[in-house]
């Protein structure tokens, strides 16, 4: 019986579909933010259980971010979005973040009780 089944096709809507279209979805997200801001960079950065923070650069500066359900799913969706990767956020690409009046507000509110955006 189980042979009629994997013959079936049903093993194609298993986990490696849906980690694809998870993939395939998050890379439609990364292509948008890099087609709105002259092209992207990125950085993966592992939260725990969580997932795989994707840290997006836009090439005017903007900055963003999108939250994978896994490590697999951020590289592949990466990897299909076709943006280069860099090992940390520091140096060079760190340097090409542009802040604006809100992050710095927040940040102020945040970390030493200055005026919250909310």
């Amino acid at each position: 019986m189980a042979d009629t089944e994997v013959e079936t096709g049903e093993h194609e809507a298993g986990p490696d579909a849906k980690t694809a279209r998870k993939a395939a979805k998050l890379a439609k997200q990364i292509n948008a933010f890099a087609a709105a801001h002259g092209g992207a960079e990125g950085q993966l950065a592992y939260i725990g259980q969580t997932g795989t923070r994707v840290v997006l650069v836009g090439e005017d500066g903007a900055w963003g971010d999108l939250v994978a359900p896994t490590h697999a799913v951020a590289v592949s969706a990466a990897e299909k979005s076709g943006i280069t990767l860099h090992e940390s956020f520091d140096g060079d690409f760190a340097a090409k973040v542009r802040t604006g009046p809100y992050e710095w507000t927040r940040m102020a509110g945040i970390q030493v009780g200055g005026p919250s955006n909310g």
